[in-house]
C-alpha cells in the first residue's frame, strides 16, 4: 500500500524529531514559520537550534512555503508540531477535510480546553487526534527504541499514524480515547515540576515515588470527570509519560523544578532553558479547569503556588505533609 503524504507542521525539536524519524521510510515535508531557519535547515540538513548533531536523511525536505504544505496536508497526513499556543491557528489554516495529529500537551491558555475541544470548536470538518506518549526528542531522532500511542474517535487515522511511524525503532499503539490521552499528556509536564522540586530539596527517593503516585491520581481524578476512561492512565501517556517526565534529566518541566528549589526566579529559569516548559503555562490553567469540575488536586495547587511566588518550594511541601490522613483513592 503506497504512504499517503506525510507534512510536519512545526520544526521545533518533537516536529523535528518525528519528521526525522519518518523520513527515513517515506518522503516528508517538514514546514517552518521561519523562512531563513528552513532555508538554513534545507541547507545544512540539521535542525541546528532545536536539535543538533541529528543529520536529516535524504527523504525530508524543510520548507517554509505554508502552500505546498497545504497542498499535501489535504492529500495524506499533516502531524502538528506547534506548542499549545499555536494548535488553534495552525488547525484552522488546514484545508478543508484534513486529517490531523498534533503533538502538543497542555490545556490552551485562556479557554481551558484540550486539543479535541480546541477541534470540536473551530474545525468539525478535520479527521483528528493526538500523537503522545513518553519520549524525548533527541532519543527518537536518533532511532533509539520508543513507545508512542496515537488516540482518535477515528480508528482509520490512527491507522494512517501507525502506517507512517511505526518501524523497528519506533512503536506506535492506537487508542480511542483521545480525552484519556490529551488529560495525561497536560497533567504530567506539571507533575514533573513538582518532582524536580523534590529532588531539587533533596527530599529522597521516597518522596520522589509518593509525587509520582499521588500525581498519577489526580491526573486519573481529573480525566474521568472530564470523559476519559481511568485505564488509559495506566499506559503510555499516563504513567509512562509521567514516569519519563518526572524522573528523566532531558524533562524541561524538570528541570524547572530543580532551579525552583534552588530559589532561582522562574523568568531566569525560562530564559537559561530557552525552550518551552508546557507544564509553567499549564499549571494554573489546570488548576481552573480542575476546580471546575470539583476535582481535588492538591499537588497542582501546590505547584502553582510556588510558580507565583505564593509559597516557597520549602513551604509547598509543609502544605502538602499537613494534609489530614484520607483513604487511598
Amino acid at each position: 500500500m503506497a504512504q499517503p503524504p506525510l507534512v510536519v507542521l512545526g520544526a521545533g525539536a518533537w516536529g523535528t524529531a518525528l519528521a526525522v524519524a519518518a523520513a527515513g521510510r517515506q518522503p516528508v515535508l517538514l514546514w517552518a514559520r521561519d523562512a531563513a531557519q528552513a532555508a538554513q535547515m534545507q541547507a545544512q540538513r540539521v535542525n541546528a537550534r532545536y536539535l543538533p548533531g541529528v543529520a536529516f536523511p535524504a527523504g525530508l525536505t524543510v520548507t517554509a512555503d505554508a502552500a505546498q504544505a497545504h497542498v499535501l496536508a489535504a492529500q495524506g497526513l499533516a502531524v502538528l508540531g506547534t506548542p499549545m499556543a499555536g494548535l488553534r491557528p495552525t488547525l484552522a489554516a488546514l484545508p478543508p477535510g484534513s486529517r490531523a495529529l498534533w503533538l502538543c500537551k497542555g490545556f490552551e491558555a485562556g479557554s481551558g480546553l484540550l486539543g479535541h475541544e480546541i477541534a470540536q470548536a473551530t474545525r468539525p470538518d478535520l479527521r483528528c487526534g493526538v500523537l503522545s506518549g513518553p519520549s524525548f526528542a533527541q532519543e527518537v531522532a536518533r532511532h533509539q527504541p520508543t513507545a508512542l500511542v496515537a488516540a482518535s474517535a477515528d480508528e482509520a487515522l490512527t491507522a494512517l499514524a501507525v502506517q507512517a511511524f511505526h518501524s523497528d525503532s519506533l512503536r506506535v499503539y492506537t487508542s480511542t480515547d483521545p480525552v484519556g490521552v490529551e488529560v495525561g499528556g497536560a497533567v504530567k509536564n506539571v507533575m514533573a515540576i513538582a518532582t524536580g522540586i523534590a529532588d531539587g530539596l533533596a527530599l529522597g527517593l521516597n518522596a520522589r515515588a509518593a509525587l509520582v503516585t499521588r500525581g498519577l491520581a489526580e491526573m486519573t481524578r481529573l480525566g474521568v470527570a472530564l470523559g476519559a476512561r481511568a485505564e488509559t492512565f495506566m499506559g503510555l501517556s499516563g504513567l509512562g509519560d509521567l514516569v519519563l517526565t518526572a524522573t528523566g534529566d532531558l524533562s524541561r518541566n524538570r528541570q524547572v523544578g530543580l532551579l525552583l528549589a534552588q530559589g532561582r526566579a522562574l523568568p531566569d529559569i525560562l530564559q537559561q532553558l530557552g525552550h518551552v516548559a508546557e507544564g509553567v503555562h499549564t499549571a494554573p490553567t489546570l488548576q481552573a479547569r480542575a476546580r471546575a469540575s470539583g476535582v481535588d488536586m492538591p499537588i497542582t495547587d501546590a505547584v502553582v503556588a510556588v510558580l507565583q511566588g505564593r509559597l516557597s518550594p520549602a513551604q509547598a511541601l509543609q502544605q502538602l505533609m499537613a494534609r489530614g490522613a484520607r483513604a487511598e483513592a
